[in-house]
């Protein structure tokens, strides 16, 4: 009897068990289908995009990396010359002095509208539910959507012989000091740099006031109470808290500096003379007006060097700093 109930007992099991076996299978399978197309959806997602960055990124790259090795014309037949372009870069003192006018840009497209972004970034917090804050947040990042063409064509007409910042010397008596500012040898890289902090101001104020939005409040309260002013609270407290957005701030305005092209085509076309040439306006002329492909190729490897030699180490130690 026993026995005739342990057959029984095997027998519903095995009933029980086999459309459990088959539904388990079912899922898995359904789950398995489900996870491919969640794959070929990915694909269909990422492969545009892929092709078009090989198209348009990588492939160019390559081909300006390889004719960077030849005296190329872009017609005629191009011929060998291995690492000559890139020794004419070195020799040629008008390509060395672009590349020393893109670094001194630095100054004005870097350190300037960061140095201003976080004391306006400052002066806005205080302010933060006011009127005021908001609309001079607005206006101050007004530059940063403007055209470059559109904001370098209204500089050229106000830093102009008898345009409105010479009239405005003159009219609090400073007329002895007024100048053609983007026609003058020593004026003319100055005046680019001004306009270069002043499309780039708006952009670094907003990152760094973003930024500030951040910090724990009762990090000032506590300095408050220790009776730390604004100046301490500013340098122990909110300048260490803003260190990868000044990173970021930095990173961009840099990589703007060094490839620099809009600005100063429009204003000033690398003159007068070469006394605002850099690297971007000498690729433009070497390869489209001197049909010098190979040099023009060879000095745009050097700045795409030149920028990762200047960027990757801020951003080194912008980790740094945050580990």
């Amino acid at each position: 009897m026993s026995q005739q109930r342990l057959d029984r007992t095997d027998a519903d099991s095995r009933e029980v068990t086999a459309p459990d076996a088959e539904a388990f299978e079912r899922r898995r399978r359904a789950l398995r289908a489900r996870r491919l197309r969640r794959g070929w959806v990915a694909w269909a997602l990422v492969v545009p995009a892929a092709a078009f960055y090989v198209v348009f990124v990588l492939k160019p790259i390559v081909l300006t990396v390889q004719y960077s090795f030849y005296d190329w014309d872009g017609v005629t037949a191009a011929s060998w010359v291995g690492l000559g372009n890139y020794a004419k870069l070195l020799q040629d003192p008008e390509l060395g002095g672009s590349i020393v006018h893109a670094f001194e840009l630095i100054l004005y497209f870097s350190f300037i509208p960061v140095a201003l972004g976080l004391a306006t970034a400052a002066i806005i917090r205080k302010f933060a539910t006011s009127r005021i804050s908001v609309v001079s947040r607005t206006v101050l990042f007004l530059p940063q959507i403007i055209p470059l063409v559109a904001a370098g064509i209204m500089w050229t007409w106000l830093l102009s012989t008898d345009g409105l910042v010479n009239q405005v010397l003159r009219a609090v008596g400073l007329g002895s000091i007024t100048r053609a500012w983007l026609g003058d040898f020593h004026t003319a890289l100055p005046a680019v740099g001004v306009i270069g902090a002043w499309v780039l101001f708006g952009l670094c104020m907003l990152l760094l006031l973003a930024g500030m939005t951040k910090i724990d409040p009762s990090l000032y309260e506590a300095a408050r109470i220790d009776g730390a002013g604004a100046w301490r609270e500013f340098f122990s407290i909110t300048l260490p808290s803003l260190r990868q957005e000044v990173g970021v701030c930095l990173t961009v305005t840099v990589i703007a500096a060094l490839a620099s092209f809009d600005i100063v085509y429009i204003s000033t076309q690398g003159g007068p003379g070469n006394a605002t040439l850099v690297p971007g306006l000498e690729i433009y002329y070497l390869a489209f007006f001197q049909r010098q492909v190979g040099t023009a190729s060879a000095l745009a490897v050097a700045l795409m060097l030149l920028v990762l030699a200047v960027v990757l180490p801020l951003q080194r130690l912008n980790r740094t700093g945050d580990s």
